[in-house]
């Protein structure tokens, strides 16, 4: 998949954004990729944890200016920006936990994308900002949304309003960052992690995120309708009404209690 490598080992898939040349910039077609490779991971069941990270040297460096500058700003706000959502909610709401392993800076559309994960650990090299309304431009891929529910408001001001620009550490201690790992251990701390959450009960663990993402106002509709169909088609009565319809018949659904 165009930008993006997928390796799984273990029940744990490992998502490296491959683009070195560019620092890991996303451009439209690598948005576009990993929304479709969220989808595939979503469905796998080989894949219990997710661990995302950048080859190289560089996690990501956001949106490719070159990718979206001269865009109009009927096609930036339609496409750019809607597009990048969606591919970025896809990824903050998979089934699978998902831990970002920073081992490079995250900046602008790099931290916008960290924001996604549900445990995120910084080398201690790392600087994480952003640097949008510099450029004359706004974090569009909720940075001022999400980062808000899951950094805090202020935080994010001081990053893009005042383009305050953070070391891990300073990061941590703000909650913007959930530990910092030496410069090159950051891959070895995120597998340890991933092995803590394997040890867990896989059904609960999905379903907590599930409820957290809720309670956040990620996704509360959808994990309202999901959690409620779950517990209906885990019940006698889905089995009757599905025999009852084959056999073109009234359905006799069983009462209980």
């Amino acid at each position: 998949m165009s930008g993006f490598d997928l390796d799984v080992a273990g029940a744990v898939g490992v998502l490296r954004i491959d683009r070195e040349d560019k620092r890991n910039a996303l451009d439209a077609g690598m948005v576009d990729a990993l929304g479709d490779l969220c989808r595939q991971i979503e469905r796998r069941s080989d894949i219990d944890v997710v661990i995302l990270t950048g080859k190289g040297r560089s996690f990501c460096a956001g949106g490719d200016i070159k990718a979206w500058s001269d865009e109009s700003a009927t096609a930036f706000g339609r496409h750019w920006v809607r597009d990048g959502h969606e591919t970025f909610d896809r990824l903050a709401r998979l089934r699978q936990p998902v831990i970002a392993v920073l081992n490079g800076h995250a900046l602008g559309g790099g931290l916008e994308l960290a924001a996604c994960a549900d445990y995120r650990v910084a080398e201690a090299h790392v600087k994480i900002g952003q640097p949008e309304s510099g450029l004359g431009i706004i974090a569009g891929w909720s940075g001022t949304q999400r980062a808000v529910r899951r950094f805090g408001a202020q935080a994010v001001r001081r990053m893009a309003l005042m383009g305050e620009v953070f070391s891990a550490e300073e990061a941590m201690a703000l909650g913007v960052v959930d530990a910092v790992a030496e410069t090159g251990e950051g891959l070895a701390r995120g597998r340890a992690l991933a092995e803590t959450l394997l040890k867990r009960g896989p059904q609960a663990t999905e379903l907590t995120k599930m409820l957290i993402n809720a309670a956040e106002g990620e996704e509360r509709e959808r994990v309202l309708e999901s959690l409620a169909g779950r517990l209906a088609a885990s019940g006698a009565e889905l089995r009757e009404g599905v025999a009852a319809f084959f056999d073109k018949r009234p359905a006799d659904f069983p009462r209980e209690g």
